[in-house]
């Protein structure tokens, strides 16, 4: 990792800000130039698998309540 390549902070706040789609040209810009992408796509996996887990979880504890 170089000294302007992105954190891993950095790294989850661009995938959170791609999953809104807000994400800002100037941090899009150094991600795409300076950014491994293998980090982009473990965090971005992670945090899919962490939003179907919380998807999930909401619908049962909705179903049970309504039953």
């Amino acid at each position: 990792m170089t000294k302007d390549s992105p954190s891993i902070v950095d790294v989850f706040k661009s995938v959170i800000a791609s999953f809104f789609g807000v994400q800002s040209d100037k941090n899009r810009r150094r991600d795409f130039q300076k950014g491994d992408p293998m980090q982009f796509i473990v965090v971005g996996l992670i945090l899919t698998l962490i939003f179907i887990i919380i998807v999930i979880a909401l619908v049962k504890v909705v179903l049970y309540f309504t039953t």
